[in-house]
C-alpha cells in the first residue's frame, strides 16, 4: 500500500502560490473588461468632474443669497437665465440672482450651490421665492470632488466589476490592459466513471467532478477545458496529462490522488518531465488526498474523487492559486465571511481541520448555521449548503450557540 507523504497544513499549502507565475497581460476593449483582472495601475489624468455641476433640478445661486430663508420668511431672487444642458453658461450669477438648472447642468461662474425646485415657488417669470437656505456646495458636485487629476484610482490586480468599468469609462479608457485568462484543464479518472449522457452500469457513476470543477473555475474568471475521462490506466493518464499540460496553464486531475493500488497520479507526475511534488496530503477533512506538483512551471493538482472533497479543496486551496496566476491581488472578497450561531454541537478530531457544510437560517432575529451532515460522496449535501464552517486543527469540536464564520460557497 502506498502512503501519503509531504502532508501539509492549509497555511503551508498556500505558501506555494508564489511558485507559479502570473499570466501575461493583454489589451482588451472596455466593453469586454468586466470580470477581468487589471494588469496596470490606473492614474487619473483629469479632474472628475472637470466642471462644477448640479445634482438636482432647481436654481443655481450664491448660497449667501438664501441665508435666513424659511417658510415664514422666504428669500426673493431674480431669475436671470437658464443653463442649457451640455453647454457652458456665458453668464454669471450675482447676489440676489438665480438661474434655472437641470440635474447635470454646469454651474455658471460665481454660483456655489443649487436650490431644489421643491423648495421654491415662482412669483412670476422673473422672480422666485426660496423657502429653504442652502450652504455653498449644497446640491452640486465641485471640480475634482469625485477624482482629482493625478490620483491613483485602481491598482493592478483589481478585479473589474461594473463600477470599475464605469470609472474607466469616465476616464476615457476605451481599452484596458488585463491579465490573460488562465486555461485550466480537467481530467476525470476511474474505471467506474462514465460520461453524463451514458447510463451507468452496476458499480458505475456519472462524471460529476468535471462539471462542478468547470463551474467553479468559470466563476473565478478563468476558462475550463475538459480532457474527458481516463480509466485506471497509468499509460492513458500519462498521455492525457502530457496533452493537458501542453495546452493549459494549470491541470486538475480528479480521482487517483489517494494511496490505493489503482491511484496513478503520483506515478504520472513523477514520470513527467521537469516535475516536483510539493505535497501529497493536506491535514483537512474532507480532502486529505490532495496533491500539488509543479510541472514545467505549471500547477498540477491531484484532487480527491469524492465530489464534496474535491469542492472543499477547490474552495480553500485551489482557488487562491487560480486567483494568483490570474493576477488578482485584491483578496477583499475572501476576507468577507458571515457570522452565524451554530445550531447544534459538532464533534471534531484533533490534528486536522474539519470543514462542515451548513445551511443558513434566520430565526428570531438570529442567523443560524445549521450543519448538513453526510459523506463526502453526496452531492446533495453541497446543493443544500450555503457555506462551510471551519473547525480548527487543535479543537475537539464546537458547542451549540458558538459564533462561527461562514465561508460562502
Amino acid at each position: 500500500m502506498k502512503k501519503f507523504f509531504k502532508v501539509k497544513t492549509i497555511d503551508q499549502a498556500l505558501e506555494y502560490t508564489g511558485q507559479f507565475p502570473c499570466m501575461a497581460p493583454e489589451n482588451i476593449s472596455l466593453t469586454e473588461s468586466v470580470g477581468r483582472i487589471l494588469a496596470e495601475d490606473i492614474q487619473s489624468d483629469i479632474d472628475l468632474p472637470d466642471f462644477s455641476r448640479s445634482i438636482m433640478d432647481g436654481y443655481a445661486v450664491r448660497g449667501s443669497s438664501t441665508f435666513g430663508a424659511g417658510e415664514g420668511n422666504p428669500a426673493y431672487l431674480n431669475v436671470t437665465g437658464t443653463v442649457s444642458m451640455g453647454h457652458k453658461p456665458d453668464f454669471s450669477v450675482g447676489p440676489g440672482e438665480a438661474v434655472r438648472i437641470s440635474t447635470g447642468g454646469m454651474l455658471p461662474p460665481d454660483a456655489d450651490s443649487v436650490v431644489m425646485i421643491e423648495h421654491t415657488e415662482a412669483i412670476d417669470d422673473a422672480t422666485i421665492e426660496v423657502y429653504r437656505s442652502v450652504a455653498p456646495g449644497h446640491n452640486m458636485v465641485a471640480v475634482g470632488e469625485d477624482i482629482k487629476k493625478g490620483d491613483l484610482i485602481l491598482r493592478s490586480g483589481k478585479k473589474i466589476r461594473p463600477q470599475e468599468a464605469g470609472m474607466l469609462a469616465a476616464l476615457g479608457k476605451d481599452t484596458v490592459k488585463v491579465y490573460k485568462m488562465p486555461l485550466i484543464g480537467i481530467i476525470s479518472t476511474g474505471d467506474e466513471v462514465v460520461a453524463v449522457h451514458e447510463s451507468p452500469g452496476p458499480g458505475q457513476i456519472r462524471d460529476v467532478n468535471t462539471h462542478t470543477l468547470s463551474g467553479l473555475i468559470e466563476e473565478l474568471g478563468a476558462r475550463a477545458v475538459s480532457f474527458g475521462i481516463v480509466g485506471d490506466d497509468y499509460t492513458a493518464l500519462l498521455t492525457k496529462s502530457a496533452k493537458a499540460l501542453a495546452q493549459c496553464d494549470m491541470v486538475l486531475v480528479s480521482g487517483g490522488s489517494s494511496v490505493g493500488a489503482r491511484d496513478f497520479t503520483i506515478d504520472v507526475i513523477t514520470a513527467l518531465e521537469d516535475s516536483e511534488i510539493f505535497f501529497h496530503g493536506i491535514s483537512i477533512s474532507p480532502g486529505k488526498p490532495t496533491i500539488l506538483a509543479k510541472i514545467q512551471n505549471k500547477a498540477f493538482w491531484g484532487l480527491p474523487g469524492h465530489v464534496v472533497s474535491a469542492m472543499v479543496v477547490f474552495h480553500r486551496i485551489v482557488k487562491p492559486f487560480i486567483e494568483h496566476v490570474s493576477g488578482r491581488a485584491d483578496d477583499h472578497a475572501e476576507k468577507i465571511r458571515l457570522k452565524a450561531t451554530l445550531s447544534r454541537n459538532l464533534p471534531s478530531a484533533q490534528g486536522r481541520v474539519d470543514f462542515i457544510r451548513i445551511r443558513l437560517k434566520q430565526n428570531g432575529g438570529v442567523l443560524w448555521a445549521e450543519p448538513i451532515l453526510g459523506k463526502s460522496g453526496l452531492i446533495s449535501t453541497m446543493v443544500k449548503a450555503d457555506g462551510l464552517i471551519e473547525i480548527g486543527m487543535n479543537t475537539e469540536g464546537l458547542d451549540e450557540g458558538t459564533q462561527v464564520e461562514v465561508i460562502l460557497v
